[in-house]
């Protein structure tokens, strides 16, 4: 399940999930997505990861392939959770995003105020 974080605005989406996430509820913030992208052109993400989270197969190719799709209206990508495997993927990734013009950075739960600032900066 996911829920939007209030204190997304304009061209910023927050976004926290936990338990599963199924093929709807990303088809559903793929949209919300869609709809910044249509007025901002470029966007930025904060994405709170909890703790129990999975992921279905299809939603998780749904999301890849949006993300290949999307990637130039992407301007910011903050990823937020305690798990040190998912910050050393982060860091990887966000080479690999650089090169397409994506500003990608991982924070822990403690840090989310920084993450917040990031992301909307």
């Amino acid at each position: 399940m996911y829920k939007i974080l209030p204190r997304s605005n304009g061209p910023v989406l927050g976004v926290e999930i936990s338990g599963k996430l199924e093929l709807s509820q990303e088809q559903e913030l793929t949209a919300r997505a869609e709809e910044l992208i249509a007025g901002h052109d470029k966007i930025s993400i904060l994405v709170v990861l909890g703790d129990q989270l999975s992921i279905s197969f299809e939603a998780a190719t749904s999301d890849i392939k949006w993300m290949l799709t999307h990637m130039g209206h992407l301007r910011k990508v903050a990823i937020v959770a305690d798990s040190k495997v998912l910050a050393a993927l982060v860091a990887v990734d966000s080479l690999f995003a650089k090169v397409v013009g994506i500003e990608e950075m991982h924070y822990s739960t403690e840090e989310i105020e920084t993450a917040w600032h990031w992301i909307e900066s």
